[in-house]
């Protein structure tokens, strides 16, 4: 693996996600290789990430980074993959054929059918096949405007194909987690590995052992980190939480506050509605650093995460490492990262009464730091790059078949 010269691939660098710490442990594993990408948003949260790393957009980034064209334009992601190159300072080309190894981080960009040599082996990490491709709800849920249901039906049935066609030459599929697999082999007809998102837990461990963080107390408020878009539960859960004082029959009041940490995205207007939520026991707090949100973490009296079919879910994980329970939808990747009784409480439904009850129950549970913490060193960002290596050394050094081209 030494002389083996390695690209990656990603959807584009915009907002800074799981997908794009996913992106930053692989650039850190193969701090040469270059990073082709849709485009790249200067000062955006993600670009800023990989300062200095050398970035190739496609010939089409100009018009994508216009508003927030990247997302009707989608139906360009043949042309945007098809157009990128290997050769020296330009991704204005036609192949990858340069490189021993190309690693894609994939999903709702699709973000294959680039051309590759005879002899490159592609890796696709994937994070879930485009949502909106197969009737999965969207954060954005564009589809709800008749003219775009539409276009989503034409551009659909065409892009489907595409997607379909560009996933059968890959040489090794590797998928985020079970739920993720599941869908690769529906939709691909594929088997995968999974190896879930790197977590940087010791890192949370270490930050949130400070004394004054061990010594407190947990404080009275619940915690959401999540893009404020929809299909995260975010407004159901601003809704348990807020007062309701002014309608007797809604039932008790939540006698905590809760606290929303994240930034908008894309089309969705999920910001405008948590703003009008908010107040009171309802607090908004924008993008923080790593740090201020493991000490958020650590402070929370539990973390809430209430996506119903989320592709796995890191900021879970990630309360778990910082010692704090969670009640989290008995779906997705929550099944996989959260023991029930155990790390958190999982629950078959966010309506407001279902919140309600489940945090009268995570109140009587005595849970135990040590259990959360183990639990989320399975998910360690030490296990991703091991494991890893090891498919990658099996694809580049083992007995596979020749890659095709696209």
């Amino acid at each position: 693996m030494a002389n083996t010269k390695v690209a990656l691939v990603h959807d584009y660098l915009k907002e800074f996600g799981g997908a794009e710490r996913v992106l930053k442990t692989l650039s850190e594993m193969y701090p040469k290789a270059p990073i082709y990408t849709a485009f790249s948003v200067k000062g955006s949260t993600a670009e800023k990430e990989f300062r200095g790393k050398e970035i190739y957009e496609s010939w089409l980034a100009p018009l994508l980074k216009i508003g927030k064209l990247y997302s009707p334009l989608r139906f360009l992601t043949p042309l945007i993959w098809r157009s990128f190159s290997a050769k020296g300072g330009s991704a204005y080309g036609r192949d990858l054929s340069g490189y021993d190894l190309v690693i894609t981080s994939c999903s709702w960009y699709i973000t294959r059918g680039f051309k590759v040599g005879p002899e490159t082996r592609v890796v696709a990490y994937c994070h879930t096949p485009p949502r909106w491709l197969y009737g999965y709800e969207t954060s954005v849920g564009f589809t709800k405007y008749w003219p775009v249901k539409i276009y989503s039906a034409i551009v659909g049935h065409f892009l489907r194909m595409y997607d379909f066609t560009s996933a059968q030459p890959i040489n090794n599929w590797i998928a985020n987690s079970k739920n993720v697999q599941a869908r690769i082999k529906k939709f691909y007809r594929k088997d995968s590995t999974v190896i879930h998102p790197p977590v940087d837990v010791e890192k949370i461990i270490r930050v949130t052992s400070h004394k004054s963080l061990v010594t407190s107390e947990k404080g009275q408020y619940f915690l959401m980190v999540s893009r404020l878009v929809g299909a995260k539960g975010l407004e159901e859960a601003a809704k348990a939480f807020r007062p309701k004082d002014d309608q007797p029959l809604a039932g008790k009041n939540l006698p905590y506050k809760l606290k929303i940490v994240g930034e908008a995205h894309g089309f969705s207007d999920v910001e405008k509605r948590l703003k009008r939520l908010s107040g009171g026991n309802v607090e908004l707090f924008g993008r923080l650093s790593d740090t201020m949100i493991y000490h958020s973490y650590a402070k929370a009296r539990g973390f809430i995460a209430l996506a119903r079919d989320e592709d796995f879910g890191i900021t879970v994980v990630e309360a778990q490492a910082a010692g704090t329970p969670v009640i989290a939808f008995n779906g997705g990747g929550f099944k996989e990262s959260v023991v029930n009784g155990v790390t958190g409480i999982l629950i078959d439904d966010t309506d407001e009464e279902t919140i309600k009850k489940a945090v009268d129950k995570f109140n009587k549970i005595k849970w135990d730091k040590k259990k959360l913490q183990e639990n989320a060193r399975r998910f360690s960002k030490e296990r991703f790059v091991k494991e890893m290596k090891r498919v990658i050394t099996e694809v580049t050094e083992g007995d596979h078949r020749r890659h095709r081209k696209y």
